[in-house]
């Protein structure tokens, strides 16, 4: 693992290449709190075959990118329902995704989003227009669901549940504390890979304990946005959703969709929160595939 920084502003952003070069540029943006270590290599290695070049990047407050203690802790939940920012905006957290392009030297990118990080393609491809080919929103709530209205589509349970987690005192509290969250938001429609989830909590805590770091949540979730609405999108986009996601109701799928023109949406029976080894050909296909339709844009990549 090669770890690069790229700048926006007084905030350095950490980055890493994961293969592919000379493939359409794809940025990997993950979810709330969670290290770019997060994506599973295999999954990477699907999209690589699919002519992918491939880039993940810590958003700020999470893995290797800056972090912003001095500020007020905010439950994250109750991060939601801020109007005023608890330290950023989610206008400078799309942001610092363009600061990746730029040290890439990319003019433009493919974006897929997880969760959080779904959130902002949208954030990104309304705020950046020229600098997105396509966007993949994964399990994520719809931009234009603000304040209350975020509530039609949170699963409460889930968040009683993940308060109760506590924060662990030391390595292998954390792991187990990740691992017990992995099989939360595990697929019900596929076997849970105990091992698979134990690694990749252990890549995290080697740089960062951000999935337990509420202080830091609550700041990604208490950064609001105040740019323009869904239905003024015009990047092509894939909207995909688990029909038993235990986090986000599949109700957040269909509004953004819905608000976004001529996106297509895709539920996945059996799936959770997360994207079980066994869809990777068919989703990395669906990313194949919206590429394929994305207008040509110039810039570095094929």
């Amino acid at each position: 693992m090669v770890t690069r920084y790229a700048d926006n502003g007084e905030v350095r952003i950490a980055y890493e290449d994961l293969g592919g070069g000379g493939g359409e540029p794809l940025l990997l943006v993950m979810g709330l709190g969670a290290a770019r270590v997060r994506w599973p290599e295999g999954f990477v290695a699907a999209l690589v075959e699919q002519g992918f070049h491939v880039v993940s990047y810590d958003q700020r407050d999470a893995g290797e990118s800056t972090r912003f203690r001095e500020h007020a802790q905010v439950h994250p939940f109750v991060g939601l329902f801020r109007r005023r920012p608890v330290a950023y905006t989610a206008e400078d957290m799309t942001d610092d995704a363009v600061a990746v392009l730029d040290a890439l030297g990319w003019d433009s990118a493919h974006l897929f989003g997880h969760s959080l990080g779904g959130l902002l393609t949208q954030r990104i491809a309304l705020r950046h227009p020229d600098r997105v080919r396509s966007i993949t929103v994964s399990g994520a709530m719809p931009s234009d669901a603000r304040g209350l209205a975020q509530l039609r589509h949170v699963r409460l349970g889930f968040v009683l549940w993940a308060s109760r987690l506590g924060t662990p005192e030391d390595d292998e509290g954390h792991l187990a504390a990740g691992v017990a969250l992995a099989r939360r938001i595990s697929s019900p429609g596929y076997a849970f890979d105990e091992s698979a989830a134990r690694a990749a909590v252990g890549r995290e805590l080697a740089i960062s304990r951000g999935v337990h770091d509420a202080g830091a949540q609550g700041r990604q979730t208490g950064a609001p946005w105040s740019g323009g609405r869904l239905a003024e999108v015009r990047t092509p986009t894939l909207v995909l959703h688990g029909e038993q996601d235990p986090v986000v109701r599949p109700s957040a799928a269909r509004a953004t969709a819905a608000a976004i023109p001529g996106a297509r949406l895709v539920l996945l029976p059996g799936v959770g929160h997360d994207l079980p080894r066994e869809l990777w050909p068919r989703v990395t296909g669906e990313v194949r595939a919206l590429a394929d339709r994305a207008a040509p844009t110039a810039g570095t990549g094929r």
